[in-house]
């Protein structure tokens, strides 16, 4: 974009571009003073500040134990879904067969399906194969939450890289196996991270499919959250809350960043 672009366009699209960020942005924003609060109820703004509600946080094994299940379950479903996903991008950028249009569609189809509707048919099956209150349940239904994010990232990766280099390492004599491992893999690293990053979140967020599949013995952050809300409401909750959106927001801006920075290599490189 040009300066003289940039200069062109109405300061009301700024200025309106803002007020639409602030609006977003304010009702998480404003959970983090509110677990400070040396109040025993949720009070904003608060009369006075303390940390007793993030040491009840980590002084209380059910809300630890959900932390730990929901740090299992994501990293279990990061790397699944980076396998998965890097496998079905190549399917769909450097596969040549028919139906790969119709293969893309089904890889990204969990993103616009209602959460609610996933929730129901993962209930469905995994009641029947016993999955339900299970890590390898659990891990399951996030993975189909968290491979499509793969596959856009990785797929953009694949788009934008010169397969000249390929080309070039296998005319020098390297075998299939060395040019993907020291060609390929190398260039679309920063869209796998970037992905892998999105799977993690996405699991380590997600209420909606894990209330159909939860069960006593296995419960994760969120779901001890939701559950917490409905039996007592004490800062506790907003310090939970506080630290999912620290986690979530530094992990997006870590994939952004490695997502933005691939496509300007790729671009710097053609």
């Amino acid at each position: 974009m040009t300066t003289t672009e940039s200069r062109s366009r109405p300061r009301w699209l700024y200025l309106l571009a803002a007020i639409v960020a602030i609006w977003m942005a304010a009702p998480p924003l404003v959970v983090i003073p509110m677990s400070f609060s040396s109040e025993r109820t949720l009070t904003f703004p608060p009369s006075g500040y303390s940390l007793r509600w993030y040491q009840e946080f980590f002084e209380n094994p059910v809300w630890l134990d959900a932390l730990k299940s929901s740090l299992l379950i994501a990293v279990l479903v990061m790397v699944i879904s980076v396998v998965i996903g890097t496998l079905a991008a190549f399917a769909v950028v450097r596969g040549r067969f028919r139906g790969r249009g119709l293969l893309e569609m089904v890889g990204i189809a969990p993103l616009v399906v209602p959460v609610v509707v996933l929730g129901i048919g993962v209930y469905a099956m995994f009641l029947r194969w016993g999955l339900i209150g299970t890590v390898p349940g659990f891990v399951a239904a996030h993975c189909v939450l968290s491979t499509p994010y793969v596959i856009i990232t990785v797929s953009g990766a694949l788009r934008v890289m010169d397969q000249q280099l390929e080309r070039a390492a296998q005319v020098l004599g390297a075998r299939p196996h060395r040019v993907f491992l020291r060609v390929t893999l190398p260039l679309i690293a920063p869209g796998m991270l970037a992905g892998g990053l999105f799977a993690f979140v996405t699991s380590f967020d997600e209420v909606v499919v894990s209330l159909f599949i939860v069960s006593p013995g296995l419960r994760t952050l969120p779901v001890e959250m939701y559950s917490s809300v409905t039996r007592d409401i004490n800062p506790t909750i907003a310090a939970a809350s506080t630290l999912i959106l620290a986690v979530s927001t530094v992990l997006i801006l870590a994939s952004t960043r490695f997502l933005f920075s691939d496509r300007a290599d790729g671009r710097s490189k053609r």
